[in-house]
């Protein structure tokens, strides 16, 4: 029986190292070597797993049943309406008060030759947690290749028509976590479009808006402190980012979402996904209240999330991807975070 405080380790012949706990498989540290060898770890956080436990639970932990935001908790599947907890003003965020980033999963080794070494998360969300139909049964594995390639690979079956979207909600500074901010990091999306966000809602309003002649255009690459400290009145209502970019070409098949890079040491990373968008977040309200790694404060654009996705609200919205899952159906959604050396 797997235990929250657990750790595991993955490690490949390159010096990349990977570890999370039993608690919401949070990932608590990425150990990634620059083009000198110098070691970072690039995965905002604690120094321990106890001040893990203790802070902020969402930092590289499993989110859902829904990721993102869905407005004002409700949602309607065959004529049967359902109303969600509400946590973040007036929208339901990321499962809620108990979501999937505050349970124990079950850890176990997982052997897949591709893999230099895998963990398989396992978890039952029974019939009506959270106020969500249905008993949904996740897997997700933790696997990385010598390639230098984390892979977040997921799948979830459920009893009842439901709805879900599933990500990972680590925050990245790639100079290492609590050096320092992430302005300097440039940041590239292969997205023309985004969801422009509503102050009152509080999150997406249906718009598809594309990103040409705002500070939400990163397609031919910028920093990140370029778009933050604009003027742009999305920016100022989040005080950076917090928006869901359109992944370009999607498919359903593995496309590249994401490059960051951080211009002073040179740790590159590629984010690919087979799902249509990614949720970049760059931390705008870690207020320096909490100490990080290397005890240093948790400032404010210390770190910036890239969560691949379907869109937020998208359950509500006939013009966004779908987020049902039917019985006899499997969800899946594989995310790699590839680290460039």
């Amino acid at each position: 029986m797997t235990k929250a405080s657990d750790i595991f380790t993955l490690k490949n012949a390159n010096n990349v190292e990977v570890s999370f706990i039993g608690r919401g498989g949070q990932i608590v540290g990425i150990k990634v070597p620059d083009a000198k060898g110098e070691i970072a770890d690039v995965v905002v956080g604690y120094e321990t797993v106890d001040a893990a436990l203790a802070g902020d639970a969402y930092f590289g932990a499993l989110c859902g049943r829904y990721a993102n935001r869905i407005v004002n908790g409700q949602f309607e599947l065959d004529g049967e309406k359902f109303q969600l907890e509400i946590n973040n003003g007036p929208n339901h965020l990321h499962g809620g008060v108990d979501g999937f980033n505050l349970r124990v999963w079950e850890v176990e080794p997982y052997a897949d030759p591709k893999f230099a070494q895998a963990y398989k998360l396992s978890l039952v969300s029974p019939d009506g947690d959270q106020k969500y139909p249905g008993e949904l049964t996740v897997s997700v594995v933790y696997g990385l290749t010598d390639d230098n390639e984390f892979v977040i690979d997921y799948t979830a079956e459920t009893t009842k028509t439901t709805i879900i979207n599933l990500t990972s909600h680590a925050y990245f500074n790639m100079k290492g976590a609590g050096t320092g901010t992430v302005e300097n990091h440039e940041l590239q999306l292969n997205a023309s479009k985004y969801t422009p966000i509503d102050g009152e809602i509080g999150t997406v309003t249906g718009e598809i808006a594309e990103v040409k002649g705002t500070a939400m255009d990163f397609v031919d690459g910028k920093t990140i402190g370029e778009a933050c400290n604009s003027d742009d009145e999305q920016v100022k209502l989040v005080d950076g980012i917090d928006h869901n970019f359109v992944i370009d070409g999607y498919d359903g098949s593995l496309k590249l979402a994401a490059r960051l890079k951080d211009l002073d040491s040179g740790r590159e990373m590629e984010v690919y996904t087979d799902q249509p968008g990614v949720q970049i977040y760059t931390g705008s309200h870690f207020d320096s209240s909490e100490t990080g790694k290397l005890g240093a404060p948790i400032e404010k654009w210390g770190g910036v999330a890239l969560e691949t996705q379907i869109f937020p609200d998208a359950p509500n919205k006939d013009n966004f991807p779908n987020a049902v899952l039917k019985p006899g159906e499997t969800y899946k959604h594989t995310c790699v975070y590839k680290f460039i050396l």
